[in-house]
């Protein structure tokens, strides 16, 4: 696939294979230790007080699923229609030896290869902090378009835009109200939950989890 942007270059990279390769987590109890460590709190539990009543047959996406520790997580949770994207070759080779059963296509955030209405729930998981602010509309168009009810996300959170040095390199990492931004770009949007997950080792950063819904067809405003 031919990169649309600086960042897919990037991502498509050594850079990005070198992030592959940081976040792997061969065991379940592994991947839930990794959230009690930063927050005190699994991720089993996270994903309960947000998705908890949700029917498990519903449709999912992941947008940036790099190795799929998230969605295996869900599968674990008793979701069984899930599906992952990833620019990032190396990532998706990895998830499709370890995790078989999930579908998984190479592709873009900013061109997503689904048909519109194609899922039930869409979600990214610190993967909107990793896209450039003149790009961020058009992965949240896409992210809308492709859901029939939700969209759901886990990012750093800030009040307002605010860029952070990683790893040494600049943009490459911001962050932000992503929920709020949604909502503002689409004011039909409801937010169904929101909780917020500050870091355990006193740097001040924060995460935001947040689930918000489309209006019925037809509903009125």
């Amino acid at each position: 696939m031919t990169a649309v942007s600086e960042q897919e270059s990037i991502w498509t990279g050594d850079f990005g294979a070198a992030y592959t390769a940081r976040n792997q987590f061969d065991e379940p109890a592994a991947f839930e230790q990794f959230y009690v460590d930063r927050f005190g709190i699994g991720r089993a539990e996270i994903n309960r007080a947000a998705l908890g009543g949700l029917d498990r047959g519903l449709k999912v996406v992941e947008v940036g699923c790099n190795v799929a520790n998230q969605l295996a997580a869900l599968a674990r949770d008793g979701f069984h229609r899930l599906y992952g994207v990833d620019i990032q070759p190396a990532a998706l080779a990895e998830a499709r030896r370890k995790r078989p059963a999930l579908n998984l296509v190479e592709g873009s955030a900013l061109d997503l290869p689904f048909k519109d209405g194609f899922a039930d729930l869409v979600f990214t998981n610190n993967v909107l902090i990793h896209i450039a602010p003149d790009d961020l509309g058009r992965v949240m168009d896409e992210m809308v378009r492709i859901t029939r009810r939700y969209v759901w996300g886990f990012e750093y959170y800030a009040p307002e835009l605010q860029e952070v040095p990683y790893r040494g390199h600049s943009a490459l990492l911001w962050k932000a109200d992503y929920g709020g931004l949604f909502r503002r770009r689409f004011p039909a949007l409801k937010l169904v939950y929101q909780h917020d997950y500050p870091y355990r080792n006193g740097s001040g950063l924060v995460d935001r989890l947040y689930l918000l819904e489309k209006p019925a067809p037809g509903a009125g405003g």
